[in-house]
């Protein structure tokens, strides 16, 4: 027997404490929780500079490290996130519709745990620690298969929480970290469906591309962040300066940073230089189409590539288009369904944007970056599916549950 298929097995027999564990018990092992990262942080930061270290000796790129990198803020408000979904409400147990037929029975939909959760993922640290409270507030077991480049990290955290149970009726074997992270085990892992009950991959898309080809297991699907930032011919040009930079720069690595600026001819003409000025000045490197080259001697020529291209780098691609019409165009046809952004002053303008785009999250005069779940009040996420079934966007607890029918008679037959 794998690892893998043990590993689940156990994870499975030990989601029925869970699943039967009250709000406070569960409540109780995340505050545990909370405590132990903080007062484990000095472990947790030894641990990383191991995997710091090995992806800096393979020459990962300085925003690839960013993501890896565990520091005593980043594990404060990982203890802080956790404080959050105590205060959340649970949602296990709660009625979410109840229907009385003519014949007398009563139908109550409630909500339900999945059971077991797989969790497949790259390099960020933060991840286990989501995946984790995440299920337990949830009443679902995890198993989780990071990916190499995290490993020692892993290991030290979910070692850390899984002291959290020491007093608790709760088995610690609801939470159980893969530590064989070779290719091997991972196609094995993702086709353990009589255990695992949904999969969730968490990453860049040659991962998730691979989970949704070769898994077994129903996968509720992450997204790849192409996003993009439309300034419209109406777009406030300090607005407009703020929202880019802070889209593009605040944390380039992440899935929900922008990737590709559209312009607005009209726009351009007037401040796409300066803007180009600034961005040049926080390092971002630009390549843009034939009109957008001619705004600055520094903005080089974009290939058709650089369009779908998910840089997670200090890396823009600027299209500049004659119409709201032709940038709706350029998203549908590059876009990844993530997040994407107007900054206009023509409400007009934005209502068409809004209906015209089919992604996850649309903002109006507002940066990318706020897709999260923190960010939306969810505490934390597991993800940010951009698929249509299930869940979509950032998914915090709900997207955790599914439901059940309880049907009340007093002798109905058919």
């Amino acid at each position: 027997m794998t690892n893998a298929k043990k590993q689940s097995m156990q994870a499975k027999a030990a989601s029925a404490t869970l699943a039967h564990a009250s709000t406070e018990q569960k409540n109780n092992v995340l505050k545990q929780m909370a405590q132990l990262l903080l007062d484990d942080a000095p472990k947790l930061i030894e641990a990383n500079k191991k995997d710091i270290s090995k992806a800096q000796a393979n020459g990962q790129s300085d925003h690839i490290v960013d993501r890896l990198l565990l520091t005593e803020d980043r594990i404060q408000m990982m203890a802080n996130s956790i404080l959050t979904l105590v205060e959340l409400p649970d949602p296990i147990g709660a009625t979410i519709q109840t229907i009385t037929r003519p014949n007398g029975l009563k139908i109550e939909q409630i909500s339900t745990p999945f059971g077991v959760v797989g969790m497949i993922y790259e390099a960020r640290p933060n991840v286990t620690v989501d995946a984790c409270t995440l299920t337990i507030k949830t009443g679902n077991a995890v198993v989780l298969r990071g990916s190499a480049s995290a490993i020692e990290s892993n290991k030290a955290i979910v070692h850390t929480l899984k002291k959290a149970f020491a007093h608790s009726q709760i088995n610690p074997d609801v939470i159980q970290l893969l530590e064989d992270s070779s290719h091997e085990e991972a196609a094995r892992f993702m086709k353990l469906k009589s255990t695992i009950d949904v999969l969730i991959p968490r990453g860049g898309a040659s991962l998730i591309n691979k989970v949704i080809e070769e898994a077994t297991i129903p996968v509720i699907e992450t997204g790849v962040g192409n996003c993009h930032v439309y300034l419209a011919e109406s777009a406030n040009p300090i607005l407009a300066k703020s929202i880019v930079l802070n889209a593009k720069t605040q944390r380039p690595s992440v899935c929900n940073a922008c990737e590709t600026l559209i312009v607005h001819e009209n726009f351009a003409d007037q401040h796409l230089h300066d803007l180009a000025e600034e961005l040049l000045h926080s390092g971002v490197s630009l390549v843009g189409d034939s009109y957008a080259v001619k705004a600055h001697k520094e903005i080089n020529h974009a290939t058709e590539d650089d369009w779908s291209k998910e840089y997670l780098d200090l890396i823009l691609a600027i299209r500049c288009v004659k119409s709201t019409e032709e940038a709706l165009a350029h998203i549908t046809q590059y876009g990844t369904k993530h997040s994407e952004a107007i900054v206009t002053e023509d409400i007009n303008e934005r209502d068409a944007f809004f209906k015209g785009i089919d992604a996850a999250c649309i903002y109006h005069n507002a940066s990318t970056r706020f897709t999260d779940g923190i960010e939306f009040g969810f505490g934390a996420e597991i993800g940010i599916s951009t698929q249509k079934l299930h869940a979509r966007g950032p998914m915090g607890l709900e997207a955790l549950t599914t439901s059940k029918y309880c049907i009340y008679g007093n002798g109905q037959i058919k």
